[in-house]
C-alpha cells in the first residue's frame, strides 16, 4: 500500500534501535525523508549506515541529542527547522522498586520520556497547523495501563503522554494535523532480546521456555502470549503518520497482543 508519505520530513526521537529503528526503515521505503536520533555519534551513524544498506536510496540523516542534556536538544532544534511528522519514541526506564527508585531517577524518566514530547511538540505544532498538514505520535506502552511495581515512575510518564496528545489534538480542531498515542506491549527489541538470552543463561534453558514463563507470569493478560515483533508495531506507526489516518485524531492505538485488557 502506497502510505502517500513521499517528501515528508519526519524525525523520531530514540531511534537507532528497537521501535523506532523499524519506524524509521518503514518510513523510508515509503519515500519520506528521516531524521533519526541517539544519544551518540557511534550510534547514529550505525544506524544510518544500516539504514542506507536496507533501504535503497534512502534519505536519511542522524542527528545526535540526550534529552536529558538541555543545549543539546536546543542544538537539535536549531538544527532541524521543519518537519511534518514528530514521534516521540525516546524513553529511559529502571526496574526497582518504588522505595529504591530515587528522586532523580524520577526527575530523568520525566525529562527524557515525557518532556522531551512536549518541547518537541510545542516546537514544532505551530509550523504544522500554519501549513495546514502534520502529524505528532507519542509512543506510549503498556506499562501506563499495568503500572508494574518495579516500574511506577517509568509508567506514571507513559500514562503522562497520553494526555498531553489528547490536549494538543484538541488545538488541531478543523485542520489537517492530527496527534496521537500508540500503545505497543511487550515487544522483541533489542533489551528484550538481551533480557532473554540473560534468563535462558541463569535457568540453563531454551529461550522458548523464558518467553514461556514471562507471558505465564509476568504478562499472563497478554492475548498474543508472545513479544510482537517491532515490524508489528511500527507498521501501525507508519499508518498513523499516513494522510490516510486523517480520520484519527486525539485517539489511543493500542498494539499490545491484548494485554491491557478492557473493551475502551
Amino acid at each position: 500500500m502506497d502510505l502517500n508519505l513521499k517528501g515528508k520530513i519526519v524525525f523520531i526521537s530514540g531511534s537507532t534501535s528497537g521501535i523506532g529503528f523499524t519506524t524509521a526503515k518503514i518510513l523510508l521505503k515509503e519515500g519520506a525523508t528521516v531524521y533519526i536520533n541517539g544519544r551518540n555519534q557511534l550510534s547514529v551513524e550505525k544506524a544510518v549506515i544500516q539504514l542506507k544498506d536496507e533501504v535503497f536510496g534512502a534519505k536519511v540523516f542522524g542527528l545526535i541529542a540526550d534529552f536529558l542534556k538541555v543545549k543539546q536538544v536546543e542544538n537539535l532544534l536549531k538544527g532541524l527547522s521543519r518537519i511534518d511528522i514528530l514521534i516521540n519514541n525516546v524513553g529511559i526506564y529502571s526496574s526497582k522498586s518504588f522505595f529504591e527508585t530515587s528522586i532523580d531517577t524520577w526527575q530523568e524518566q520525566c525529562q527524557v520520556n515525557l518532556m522531551s514530547g512536549v518541547a518537541l511538540s510545542k516546537h514544532y505544532l505551530k509550523g504544522m497547523l500554519d501549513r495546514n498538514w502534520g502529524r505528532i505520535l507519542f509512543i506510549s506502552s503498556e506499562c501506563a495501563y499495568l503500572v508494574p511495581p518495579d516500574m511506577i515512575s517509568y509508567s506514571t510518564t507513559k500514562a503522562s503522554m497520553h494526555a498531553v496528545s489528547r490536549g494538543l489534538a484538541n488545538l488541531t480542531k478543523g485542520t489537517e494535523v492530527t496527534s496521537n498515542v500508540v500503545v505497543p506491549g511487550s515487544t522483541l527489541t533489542e533489551g528484550s532480546k538481551t533480557f532473554l538470552a540473560n534468563k535462558a543463561a541463569e535457568q540453563n534453558t531454551a529461550l522458548e521456555a523464558v518467553e514461556k514463563d514471562f507471558f505465564n507470569n509476568d504478562r499472563n493478560s497478554s492475548l498474543l502470549k508472545r513479544f510482537a515483533s517491532t515490524e508489528e508495531v511500527a507498521t501501525t506507526i507508519a499508518y498513523l503518520c499516513s494522510p490516510l489516518s486523517s480520520a484519527t485524531n486525539g485517539s489511543v492505538i493500542k498494539v499490545d497482543g491484548g494485554s491491557t485488557g478492557g473493551i475502551l
